[in-house]
């Protein structure tokens, strides 16, 4: 049996408070992680700012160098987010909500959750919000009306 499924199997299994207590280390241990990550992405992105050579660039030099920055501070920004993310996760645990689908109320399942989380929604509902979102951004590419009707004159 892998490491995960015996960790899903023992959660499902807990009482409440130990629950509470399971899920609280598991997503402390993420935000840990997720802080340990971003610390040591801000140490790479500033060791490799002082590394410069401070010599002229010419333009192909300087859009890799501008490429490459531009690329690490998406990754210390979508970091943040997810650091953020499981703050937030935290706080709904705190508050008796985790856990729990923002959409239909139900419970999420633990599977999910080991796999995000600071899931806010259960598949179901994720997949009908994505499914949406999808067809909103198909509709705003070929410029048809909001209720699917392509109006063209």
């Amino acid at each position: 049996m892998s490491n995960a499924r015996k960790q899903r199997t023992a959660i499902a299994a807990l009482p409440t408070r130990a629950r509470y207590n399971e899920l609280k280390q598991m997503l402390e241990g993420r935000r840990h992680q997720m802080q340990d990550e971003l610390k040591g992405k801000i140490r790479e992105v500033r060791a490799d700012g002082s590394e410069k050579p401070h010599h002229v660039l010419d333009e192909v030099e300087s859009s890799e160098v501008d490429s490459q920055e531009a690329i690490e501070l998406a990754l210390i920004e979508m970091k943040a987010e997810t650091l953020n993310k499981i703050n937030d996760a935290l706080s709904r645990l705190e508050h008796g909500t985790y856990g729990y689908c923002f959409e239909c109320g139900d419970e999420i399942a633990e599977a999910r959750l080991l796999a995000l989380p600071f899931a806010v929604r259960c598949k179901e509902c994720e997949e009908a919000r994505e499914f949406v979102q999808r067809r909103e951004r198909m509709q705003q590419r070929r410029g048809s009306a909001p209720l699917g009707f392509d109006v063209r004159w």
